[in-house]
């Protein structure tokens, strides 16, 4: 199988490309643009430097050796897509705010897509009845456990969207179970995406968004690396969930493109 994933968002299309060359041997690729990848999470693929018009043209070429192209969030890029090249298959993979509560409004453009997922279970509110859960894969050859860097009774919290209410929640959660909390803006100091793990290992638990009743990636990331999770109800979770291992996320991908190829 040939498959080209266009657009990176959080890394997961070049997990997704690595795995399924690792573990078929397909033929995979990831391009986006590098305007979008501040932190450098394309370890698979490439992220090229140029204009938004440009970067559509390279990946109207780069998609003649391929026959299955899945977009990641690049929604709007579909009907010009579809246009050229009716005969090959395409996958929509929505990722969080891409299409979180935009169903009505992304119509236009994820009706001419073949296949549409979701990484998250809450995207499935007010969906389509046809789109599929695809869990979001972690690549634990990078995420795994530095059990020599982690210091007890410490918990980190990402300010990532600035929102108030969240920042004064992970606080009083940290207060509440007595630990050390450390808070990192993620925009403002950005963390190289190979240089993440290392970091999350540093600490014991990582406080989750409480705003989308989800776990985040960079939360299974952290679950990955044998931290503890308090998620959106303060609830604790301890183990990196099965589904999320990205040869079974591979696995299951693999499936509905067989099932799509067949149509």
């Amino acid at each position: 199988m040939k498959v080209l994933h266009i657009w990176n968002p959080a890394g997961v299309a070049s997990i997704l490309a690595k795995y399924q060359s690792k573990i078929f041997n397909w033929k995979t690729w990831v391009i986006t643009r590098k305007y979008y990848d501040r932190y450098n999470v394309t370890i698979y693929g490439e992220a090229i430097e140029c204009r938004a018009f440009t970067f559509k043209i390279r990946a109207l070429i780069k998609a003649l050796g391929f026959n299955i192209i899945h977009i990641h969030a690049f929604d709007e890029f579909i009907p010009l897509l579809k246009r050229l090249y009716p005969s090959k298959k395409i996958v929509l993979h929505y990722h969080g705010s891409d299409i979180r509560g935009k169903w009505k409004e992304r119509e236009r453009f994820w009706k001419k897509a073949d296949s549409i997922l979701v990484s998250t279970p809450d995207l499935l509110e007010d969906a389509p009845q046809h789109v599929i859960y695809l869990p979001n894969p972690v690549d634990t050859e990078l995420f795994k456990p530095m059990p020599k860097l982690r210091e007890l009774g410490t918990a980190l919290y990402f300010i990532k969207h600035q929102r108030g209410e969240n920042i004064k929640w992970a606080i009083e959660v940290a207060k509440k179970m007595h630990l050390k909390l450390t808070m990192r803006d993620r925009v403002k100091e950005p963390i190289p995406y190979n240089r993440l793990p290392m970091f999350l290992n540093k600490f014991e638990y990582y406080i989750d968004r409480n705003y989308i009743k989800s776990l985040s990636k960079t939360a299974l990331e952290a679950l990955a690396c044998n931290c503890k999770v308090i998620r959106w109800d303060e609830k604790i979770v301890r183990d990196f969930p099965e589904e999320n291992k990205p040869e079974n996320v591979v696995i299951k991908l693999k499936q509905i493109y067989e099932q799509l190829l067949s149509k």
